[in-house]
């Protein structure tokens, strides 16, 4: 693959990371990580308590590229179509006209998901999976990019509604944002002293930039051996102890490419064991079941994932070099 259309994909990545920098202090792997789904066409889970910034990350990525952008904030008494649209009859003209929902937008905000009931979650699984929304048996297409940024609360549990394993398994990658050090609070009071910078914040890429970027990122090499290695990995997810269920054929290919996407980033053309590594534990963590017994600690599939990359054996003999 040209050099040049790494490149391409670098400069839209620290183009976006220098931007979202200018609201967002720290956080770098967090951006990172929300950089490789966009460039991947994948969707993101930020799972942390109030009050950590989540929200006002996912404004500054969307203002950094320009693309549209649209927020639901999800409650008990959300219906499917809020998500997704509805035919209204017009009495003007005495016809149905389609009036499309938020999900027809290149970034979506789910906020606070897990408080919306099943039925309303599952509204959102054509959407992610197919980027298609089927209204009263007709199927429209959504825009492209597209990618949903979902948030959710882990501490509270009343009036929230878990999301199944199949949706779930939609998610690219699952990320948290963690506390500030005491350096960074300090840095945030002083940024947000006067006024918000997310309120002037302008797109650092173009739509077409960021298409272009996408476009180029399934060129990134994966060597076969390194195909058998992620492989390995997800099927020792399997038949690890206590795991009710592992990762699926498609953690497998989330993993294939968010490595892309690391790799990409770091501005080479083929991937190596480092990206697999980096990107499995947003990939795969949580893909991983666990029996009641081992759910005691809430981090305990960031312990399973971290024991099968020590136990898998890493290929040495493989020639990481471009196609």
């Amino acid at each position: 693959m040209p050099q040049n259309i790494t490149e391409k994909i670098t400069d839209v990545a620290k183009k976006i990371r220098e931007n979202v920098a200018r609201v967002i202090v720290g956080k770098n792997d967090t951006v990172d990580m929300l950089i490789v789904s966009l460039l991947c066409g994948g969707h993101v889970l930020l799972e942390d308590v109030p009050g950590t910034g989540k929200t006002m990350l996912i404004k500054s990525l969307a203002a950094s590229v320009g693309c549209d952008f649209k927020r639901i904030q999800f409650t008990p008494d959300l219906l499917p179509s809020d998500i997704t649209g509805i035919n209204f009859f017009n009495m003007k003209n005495s016809e149905f006209e389609f009036v499309p929902g938020p999900v027809f937008t290149n970034i979506l905000l789910a906020d606070e998901i897990n408080r919306a009931t099943p039925k309303t979650q599952s509204g959102l699984l054509e959407c992610m999976e197919e980027r298609q929304a089927t209204i009263d048996g007709r199927t429209y297409r959504l825009n492209s990019p597209f990618m949903v940024v979902a948030t959710q609360n882990p501490v509270e549990s009343l009036g929230t509604f878990p999301l199944p394993e199949a949706q779930l398994d939609r998610f690219l990658m699952k990320g948290s944002m963690q506390y500030p050090t005491h350096e960074e609070c300090e840095d945030i009071l002083a940024r947000f002293d006067r006024s918000s910078p997310l309120d002037t914040l302008e797109p650092a890429v173009s739509a077409g930039e960021l298409t272009d970027a996408i476009e180029a990122l399934p060129q990134i090499y994966v060597c076969r051996e390194l195909m058998g290695y992620i492989a390995s990995i997800t099927e020792a997810t399997r038949s690890y102890p206590k795991v009710t269920l592992g990762v699926s054929p498609r953690g497998a290919l989330s993993l294939m490419r968010a490595s892309k996407g690391y790799a990409a980033l770091a501005g080479r053309t083929f991937v190596l064991p480092d990206d697999i590594k980096r990107a499995a534990h947003p990939v795969l963590d949580h893909r991983i079941l666990l029996e009641s017994s081992a759910r005691i600690r809430r981090d305990a599939a960031f312990f399973v994932v971290e024991d099968v990359i020590k136990a898998v054996r890493v290929p040495t003999e493989a020639v990481f070099a471009e196609a």
